[in-house]
């Protein structure tokens, strides 16, 4: 039995954008029963498990606890795993940053590095958003 290069392409994008999507749902809730995160991504709890397993090879913390009362969750590690943010907590970090940067003595080095990085990943209409919003700050401050 052979695959098409297209199809296994196709079943690697949707397991890809399915593993974000998780990781997005853990960053948004304490806990999260299999049978939650089953019904929200559209897979089986057995799918669910084995994500699980996949982004704790990435690196990603993920504790679960068995039984009625389980479920999974996202916890602390030792090594910062990337973040996914929506639209508005990028532009929220963006504006803090750039908040900081200008005013809160010794980080305001660090809070520029981390700017830089986040502005490099940022979209265009989010920086402009951003911007935009740091300008009406600064005239109230």
């Amino acid at each position: 039995m052979s695959f098409d290069g297209g199809i296994v392409e196709f079943m690697t994008s949707d397991m890809t954008a399915r593993m974000l999507r998780l990781l997005s749902l853990l960053q948004t809730r304490r806990e999260w029963s299999g049978a939650d995160l089953a019904d929200r991504l559209s897979v089986t709890v057995r799918t669910v498990r084995r994500d699980i397993d996949r982004l704790r090879e990435l690196g990603y913390p993920v504790d679960s606890a068995r039984g009625h009362a389980g479920g999974y969750r996202l916890t602390s590690g030792s090594d910062l795993p990337p973040l996914l943010l929506d639209d508005e907590e990028a532009v929220a970090i963006a504006v803090a940053l750039r908040t900081t940067a200008s005013g809160l003595t010794g980080i305001e080095e660090t809070s520029l590095r981390a700017l830089a990085k986040l502005e490099q990943v940022l979209p265009r209409r989010l920086r402009g958003r951003a911007a935009a919003l740091q300008e009406s700050l600064a005239g109230i401050t």
